[in-house]
């Protein structure tokens, strides 16, 4: 007789209320993945009154210090940011932003750029338009979770033409010029499909969801939702907005928790995830 596979509980939940506050209602290490997207510098005053580029970093640093307590060990924050132009030049603020983070202990693992295929044309006296964001990987440890095969890409055309008409050469070890101990050997991807990704992310922006000002493209969060956890592990989005983070996690069977400040958007998430109020400044879905 086959016995039934029990479904893992699943628990989305959201909380209405300031960041900072919210964060220290969550248990220390217990987060495996925070990807989130602020306020950036001087930006969506309409929305959330804004943050000068000059305040940013002392404004974000109590929410670093609580991000870090709350993540695991082996986990990771992916945090999608770009500096914005002040005066005719590029403000600092990220970069020092990075800066603070590794005091607090966090340590700067990797950079990956989000490429924004159907950026926004227009034109700038000393600059071109912006085609790409910053998402800045940190973790609180060397040794953190890492599923790279989960977001392999097709070989594609290059497989074929290279491989064509491999030489004697193709078919050996090149070993590094530098002497680092790793070359290359074609022929070891003659069998191969797949392959690993660089570290630009080619996607368009957002074009679906008009529920908030700066809403980022489902496929942003699935990508390191796929590349840093497993089912059942924990996301957090701190800054949530309208819940794309949370509606991504709960579609591929992770827990989640949200932070947002603003009621609309937390009644817009409850919409697009499915999530019933529980108390005054909570919302949740679990699959019990």
């Amino acid at each position: 007789m086959k016995q039934e596979v029990k479904e893992k509980k699943q628990t989305i939940e959201l909380i209405n209320d300031d960041c900072l506050i919210a964060l220290k209602m969550l248990q220390s290490d217990s987060i495996d993945l925070i990807v989130t997207s602020p306020p950036y510098a001087d930006q969506r005053k309409k929305t959330y009154g804004g943050v000068s580029a000059d305040k940013y970093v002392e404004w974000f640093t109590p929410i670093a210090k609580e991000l870090l307590r709350v993540t695991k060990s082996s986990g990771s924050f992916v945090l999608n940011i770009k500096e914005r132009a002040i005066n005719g030049e590029r403000h600092t603020y990220v970069i020092e932003l990075i800066l603070m983070m590794r005091k607090l202990g966090w340590l700067w693992t990797e950079e990956y750029i989000w490429h924004k295929k159907n950026s926004y044309p227009g034109k700038w006296p000393n600059r071109f338009r912006d085609s790409w964001e910053r998402c800045i990987h940190f973790t609180k440890s060397k040794k953190f979770n890492m599923y790279q095969e989960e977001v392999m890409v097709p070989m594609g055309d290059w497989k074929n033409s290279r491989l064509k008409n491999m030489s004697d050469t193709d078919k050996k070890r090149d070993e590094s010029k530098v002497g680092s101990g790793f070359g290359k050997k074609i022929e070891n991807w003659v069998t191969r499909d797949l392959a690993y990704p660089t570290n630009v992310l080619h996607m368009a922006t957002e074009c679906g969801n008009r529920s908030h000002s700066a809403a980022f493209p489902e496929s942003l969060p699935e990508w390191f939702i796929k590349l840093f956890t497993t089912e059942g592990d924990t996301v957090l989005d701190p800054f949530s907005g309208s819940g794309t983070t949370l509606k991504v996690a709960k579609a591929m069977k992770r827990n989640a928790v949200g932070i947002e400040i603003l009621d609309e958007y937390c009644e817009i998430t409850a919409n697009r995830v499915g999530l019933k109020k529980s108390s005054q400044k909570k919302y949740r879905y679990t699959n019990d």
